[in-house]
């Protein structure tokens, strides 16, 4: 059960018990992977991920179900290329884990290309908060420290029901940002009334909580959370989307911070939620191959409806 207290996780001498130790052998094995050439990382990343395609069939049933229903005039040679490229993706995603939470800040840097970024010192002098819209790719974890390394900010997180793990990935994830947990709305909103960059990825299917629905890509009703419309309005900010792609000629990522979504509805629910819909495909459409899309993003339906997925 993943704990709901929002509490920092602190180490406590019980993290040392033996039932803990597959964890810490773990995570000892990310430290090693993170001082890998960078290039063997992207080699050996993109080998995990096939494997991983070959051995979690249900993840990439969804993957594939996932891409023709938002496809579905994708040529099929085409679609079935982009899901191979998807997971080669997602082994790199392991890779780059181990890098946001264990390399150096120099060593990151080095591979950042900044785009947009100029205007960042423009919000800090208005002194309004910044709803920054981003996505889950697969490059998430090191996009978050990238931009953190640039100007921090504040992230939205999910604890890990185990305690160790968790106490690493607050502490990976810290690095360059403070976290706030995804369940605490009130502290979103105070930091953005105050000021503050504030990451949400508004872009997965979170349930018939705060929820409405909207068209995303060729599906016409995604349950979609009406969070962004919620956080937007409440927290007086200016609201732009960010994206961190890698790039295809494999020497590094481009983080780039798009002009405000000045048009955004902020009295209307179901115009927000479709207004934000239209600038995640964009997002994703920069790189759909490194988007994650072995997540079941239409798994709710509206009452009466069948599951999209078998």
């Amino acid at each position: 059960m993943i704990p709901h207290s929002t509490e920092i996780p602190c180490f406590r001498w019980s993290f040392l018990h033996p039932r803990y130790l597959h964890t810490w052998i773990g995570l000892f094995f990310m430290y090693l992977l993170s001082w890998l050439p960078y290039r063997l990382q992207r080699f050996l990343g993109r080998k995990l991920g096939l494997l991983v395609m070959h051995c979690l069939k249900r993840r990439k049933d969804i993957a594939e179900r996932n891409l023709a229903l938002c496809f579905p005039d994708m040529p099929l040679e085409e679609r079935a290329q982009l899901l191979k490229e998807n997971f080669e993706h997602l082994g790199l995603a392991f890779f780059e884990t181990c890098m946001a939470w264990f390399s150096p800040d120099w060593r990151i840097k080095k591979h950042i290309k900044y785009v947009g970024f100029e205007k960042i010192a423009e919000y800090q002098k208005e002194k309004k908060g910044l709803l920054m819209i981003t996505i889950h790719s697969f490059n998430l974890e090191l996009g978050a420290r990238a931009f953190g390394i640039h100007t921090p900010s504040y992230g939205v997180y999910r604890p890990n029901s185990n305690p160790v793990f968790d106490w690493f990935q607050y502490r990976g994830r810290s690095k360059s940002n403070s976290l706030i947990q995804r369940n605490d709305i009130k502290k979103m909103i105070k930091h953005l009334r105050k000021g503050d960059f504030v990451w949400y990825a508004p872009d997965h299917d979170y349930g018939h909580h705060r929820y409405t629905w909207a068209p995303f890509f060729a599906v016409e009703k995604a349950c979609t959370t009406t969070g962004t419309q919620l956080l937007a309005k409440a927290g007086k900010c200016t609201l732009v989307t960010l994206t961190f792609t890698r790039d295809k000629e494999g020497t590094g990522y481009t983080l780039t911070l798009d002009p405000p979504m000045d048009a955004f509805p902020l009295n209307d629910v179901d115009a927000s939620a479709a207004y934000t819909n239209r600038f995640i495909e964009r997002s994703i459409l920069r790189a759909p191959e490194q988007y994650m899309w072995l997540h079941r993003r239409f798994k709710s339906r509206p009452e009466g409806e069948a599951s999209l997925y078998d």
